[in-house]
């Protein structure tokens, strides 16, 4: 399991570098200041959570056995999803309710670090 977490943060650092790269470049002149800073904000979210997502994966290589690490792992992954996709679909499209699909990737991002910090509370790591 530790392999599939660090596989999904090298695809979406991956991702979040190519996607806030094409919202730099190609999309500079064709989004309005809300909008790109809407897509903005969903690569900073994106690259922010990619990062604990690798943290969930080497979590995983020192306790694999660490079901809350997992859990962790999908929420960050959904959140990404959701949290980031649908800033990014909003800003592309300008379709405004998309906008209520963000709060659900923001409680799955939330549910996550919640998760983490039960676990660095409730399981003694190895030394």
């Amino acid at each position: 399991m530790p392999n599939l977490f660090l596989f999904l943060a090298g695809v979406s650092g991956f991702l979040g570098v190519g996607i806030g790269a094409f919202g730099a470049h190609a999309l500079k002149d064709k989004l309005t200041p809300e909008l790109a800073a809407t897509f903005q904000t969903g690569v900073q979210y994106h690259l922010i959570h990619t990062l604990a997502l690798f943290g969930v994966g080497l979590l995983l290589l020192l306790m694999p056995q660490a079901s809350l690490a997992r859990t962790s792992g999908w929420l960050f992954t959904v959140g990404i999803v959701l949290f980031s996709g649908s800033l990014y679909t909003l800003a592309l499209s300008g379709v405004r309710w998309l906008g209520a699909i963000t709060p659900l990737g923001g409680l799955c991002f939330l549910a996550a670090w919640g998760i983490l910090a039960w676990l660095a509370l409730s399981t003694p790591l190895q030394q």
